[in-house]
């Protein structure tokens, strides 16, 4: 089987939807298959509407085994029409229903992002048998998939990554169900999605029941544990409780609140640090530019570090926090109970379906910041209920090899053979098998 992967973003860069494609991919050469990857140059997010941003200097790799094709992004001439702003208007616009909205959103979906070469960039590969896109907020990459799949005669598979926020009608909800896209996965061969909330909520905007696959997530356990907790200390300084936030530090992803609420603990005298290791987005570094000294003083701001940091910081974490309202599982969260840590988590997004509360970890009101520091106060405090909530975490972490068992049977439905006995699409392919 040759597939092509299109995906906003891929390896040297590191977050949970390009490290969920990059074992994908891996896999799939490593059992006699091919793989192209078809992506952006952006390192940094805010380079889709920022060209001052950090790009991939490279057009073309090639990492182990899976040939990498990098292309430039465009941008409108005009801040105003920046991809950001687009986005902003085009969600905003779906608010309510309006003759032609469908073609005015088809029409800005374009840009998001500007990506003009796609189509034609495939067109000079090798013709694949199955094309694999990802996130549907990135629509323009799905579309083009789309068309690369249709001009190949190969089954179109998508990963939405869907975003649900707060819930129906909140402002993640509306980026990442508009009309437009919507209508993408209901043309899709097939829709693999990582949670059975993902699942229904797509099912009720009219997906097809026999078109969903629930796959869940999986991790390298090996490759995620055995971390020196002693090295990671003396790299950054810190004696004390360690909270730790793997990906990228942002509003949506619950960071700020994380620093309020670390801020809040050590006001009242718990000496508790907050770790971030991952991307930095510019709103952070404003947020914490404003802050009280004292206050900047719970953070250790660490940006993008090696695969051996982040495994020696997962084993020095006392637990790990991800109040995020932007995510479709949280492989992070599978990440820190490999290493038998607690974690805490939103409730929004598919984190519900991921994290039980008091079983596992702890769930928080999005932006809740005095329940937050309860809930690290609570788990710094306790180191029995810590070591329960990890041990029975490590329980529920699925290996690698069986989660893409699960997305191998998807490729086989959709070209036409039969899947294995592990069928997926059941609520049992959720986290925990």
């Amino acid at each position: 089987m040759r597939a092509l992967y299109v995906i906003q973003r891929y390896y040297p860069f590191s977050g949970g939807s390009e490290r969920y494609f990059q074992r994908i991919a891996e896999r799939l050469v490593g059992e006699g298959g091919d793989a192209d990857v078809l992506t952006t140059e952006a390192w940094d997010l805010e380079r889709f509407w920022d060209p001052r941003k950090r790009r991939v200097d490279e057009p073309e790799s090639v990492h182990n085994g899976v040939a990498i094709h990098r292309l430039a992004l465009r941008y409108l001439p005009a801040p105003q029409l920046s991809h950001r702003a687009i986005r902003r208007l085009m969600a905003e616009s779906c608010r309510v229903s309006f003759p032609g909205q469908r073609a005015l959103l088809r029409a800005g979906g374009r840009f998001g992002p500007w990506v003009p070469g796609l189509v034609s960039a495939a067109g000079r590969l090798a013709r694949p048998t199955l094309v694999h896109s990802a996130n549907v907020a990135f629509e323009s990459m799905v579309s083009a998939a789309e068309q690369i799949a249709r001009n190949a005669g190969a089954p179109h598979v998508v990963s939405p990554f869907l975003h649900l926020g707060e819930g129906a009608g909140s402002r993640v909800w509306r980026y990442y169900t508009m009309p437009h896209q919507v209508d993408l996965l209901c043309r899709a061969d097939a829709v693999v999605v990582l949670t059975t909330i993902e699942r229904d909520a797509l099912a009720g905007f009219g997906v097809r029941a026999d078109r969903l696959h629930v796959v869940g997530a999986g991790i390298d356990v090996s490759a995620s544990t055995g971390g020196d907790a002693a090295a990671a200390r003396r790299r950054i300084g810190v004696d004390g409780p360690i909270v730790l936030a793997l990906g990228a530090a942002a509003y949506d992803k619950g960071t700020m609140h994380l620093v309020q609420a670390a801020a809040a603990l050590r006001r009242s005298g718990a000496q508790v640090t907050v770790v971030v290791a991952g991307p930095i987005m510019s709103e952070f570094d404003r947020f914490l530019a404003s802050r009280e000294p004292a206050d900047r003083s719970v953070v250790r701001s660490l940006g993008f570090v090696s695969e051996e940091e982040r495994r020696d910081l997962l084993a020095a974490a006392d637990l790990l926090a991800l109040p995020s309202r932007t995510e479709s599982f949280g492989l992070v969260f599978l990440e820190a109970w490999a290493n038998g840590k607690p974690v805490i988590g939103a409730r929004a997004g598919a984190i519900p379906a991921v994290v039980d509360d008091g079983e596992d970890g702890v769930l928080v009101g999005f932006g809740d910041v005095s329940a937050l520091s309860e809930a690290i106060r609570l788990l710094v405090e306790d180191p029995s209920l810590r070591n329960r909530l990890g041990e029975r975490g490590r329980t529920k972490v699925v290996d690698e090899g069986t989660w893409y068992a699960r997305v191998r049977d998807v490729y086989r439905q959709v070209l036409g053979g039969d899947p294995t006995p592990n069928a997926v699409g059941t609520d049992e392919a959720n986290v925990t098998t």
